[in-house]
Parts: C-alpha cells; structure tokens; sequence
C-alpha cells in the first residue's frame, strides 16, 4: 500500500496518468464514429503505417525527438489512408484487402528500417522499440505533455463537430441535402483517427493503439443504443483502461504499456458483453425469464 502511495504521489507518475486517461477517454471517443462508419480497421492500418514515419525520421535527424518522430509518423499515416483509398478507387480491390496488402508493406518497411537503426551504436540508444508496444517508464514530462495536449484538442474537435459527424454517418445522402460537406466531415474524422494514433503510439505503441480504438467503443455498445451515451461511456472506459494500465506498467518495472491497457480494456468488454445493460447477455437472459 505504501509503494502505491509513494507512486502515486510522484510528479512524473502523475502527469503520466493524467496523459493516459486523456488518451484512452479520446481514443474511444474517437472509435465510437469510426466503429459505427464500419472502418474499424482504418485505424489499425494508421496505427502499423506510423513505424516506418518514425524511424525515418530518427534517421533523417539522428536525434530522438518527439515532435519529430510525431511528424515522421502522421505523414506516413496519411500516406497509407491516401494509397488504401487510392487502391479501392482505381482497382477492383475492396477495402479490406486494400487495408491488409497497406498495413503489411508499411508494417514491414518499418520493422525493416527499425532492425537496420538497432544495430548501430546510436539505434541501442535511441529507445526506439519502445514505440512497438509502448512503455511509461520511457517517458517524461514533455513526452506526457504533447500526448495530453493532442488528445485534449482531438477531444474538444470531436465535440464540437459532433453534430455534423453524427449526420454524415447515419445518413451522408439527408447531410449532402442540407449542405454539409460529407467528404470535408469525412477527412477531419480520418484525420482525428490519424491524431490518436500518432499521439498515442509512444505509449500504447503501434501495434496495440488500433485495439484501444476498437474495443472501448464495443464494450460501449452493450450498455447504450445512442450515440452521445455511447461517445462518452467508450471514453471513460477507454479512460479506465489507460490509467488501469499505465499504473501496473508503471509498479512492475520493464512491463509494455500497450499490452496491459489493452487487457483492461478487454476486461471492461467481457464484463459488458456479461452485464451490459442494453445488450449484455446476462441481463438479456433475465429479461426473458
């Protein structure tokens, strides 16, 4: 109890908290429009697209640098959302196939160029893994404040564009109608998903941060048929499950930071697809009876 105290209690494990809980209450924000658009695996190929941005980027400049690893990582993020597209548009190929051959040849070229920098003298330094599944303890205040700051502003964005996001999603035909710009609303929300991804990879990395989009929002499902309820409900478990996770990285020296949120997250999903009010199994059973 003491040791928890005294974790709980330092700056550092504060501010790291305080940016996980950020993180997770945007990520399933931000995963409620994308589960509902039917674009889950959007996210996933974002999240296995930054790798190769980052590594470029710690290669182009020989410094580890956070802006500019975040940088690196949206601009090949971007670039794998406009080839998937590109794909679909200009081939017979669907999208989950096109999401698939993307996510593969990006995911590769950077675990190619991440093998490359570790085996040089300034690679060993550069804490670089740390981005394949995430880890607290490699963190600092600085590192903490960009990942708050971005979730904080991807929040405050979602929510003031909820309106039009909610229309464009539900009926994009009645939004044409009334003159909203669909494929503007669309690029913002995919945009939105790219920021989550590239502030969040540091710490849940690049292999588990498409997971902390996806299942906070359907374990949210179990328990509301709205979509407002539904955003804010993906949030706080999202938000559960970073700081959940982040804590037990940050108590158990050398634990990966993305594994253990995305266990917590999953828990909170069983523990909705059980007891969920709107469509938890148990309670449907006892309805019935």
């Amino acid at each position: 109890m003491n040791e928890l105290l005294s974790l709980l209690t330092n700056p550092n494990t504060q501010w790291v908290l305080a940016g996980s809980s950020l993180l997770g209450f945007a990520s399933g924000l931000i995963g409620s429009f994308v589960l509902l658009k039917k674009q889950s695996l959007i996210g996933d190929a974002m999240a296995h697209a930054t790798l190769p941005g980052v590594c470029l980027a710690f290669l182009l400049f020989g410094v580890k640098s956070i802006p500019l690893f975040l940088i690196g990582a949206a601009t090949t993020g971007l670039i794998a959302t406009y080839c998937i597209q590109a794909i679909v548009k200009h081939s017979r190929i669907k999208t989950d196939a096109s999401i698939g051959v993307v996510l593969s040849v990006f995911f590769g070229l950077g675990i190619m160029l991440l093998t490359y920098i570790t085996k040089h003298a300034k690679g060993n330094q550069s804490g670089l893994e740390d981005f394949i599944f995430g880890q607290a303890a490699a963190m600092v205040k600085s590192d903490i404040q960009v990942i708050a700051v971005g979730s904080l502003l991807i929040i405050i964005l979602s929510s003031l564009f909820f309106k039009e996001f909610k229309i464009s999603i539900f009926d994009p035909n009645y939004a044409r109608g009334i003159g909203l710009p669909v494929s503007v609303f669309n690029f913002v929300l995919m945009a939105l998903v790219v920021g989550v991804v590239v502030v969040g990879i540091q710490m849940v990395g690049v292999v588990l941060i498409a997971a902390l989009l996806i299942t906070p929002p359907l374990a949210a499902r179990y328990w509301t048929d709205q979509l407002g309820r539904m955003g804010v409900i993906a949030g706080v478990f999202g938000a559960i499950s970073g700081v959940t996770g982040t804590l037990i990285s940050t108590a158990g020296e050398g634990l990966p930071t993305g594994p253990l949120i995305v266990l917590c997250a999953s828990l909170i999903f069983v523990l909705s697809l059980l007891f969920g009010a709107s469509k938890g199994i148990i309670v449907k059973a006892v309805r019935q009876t």
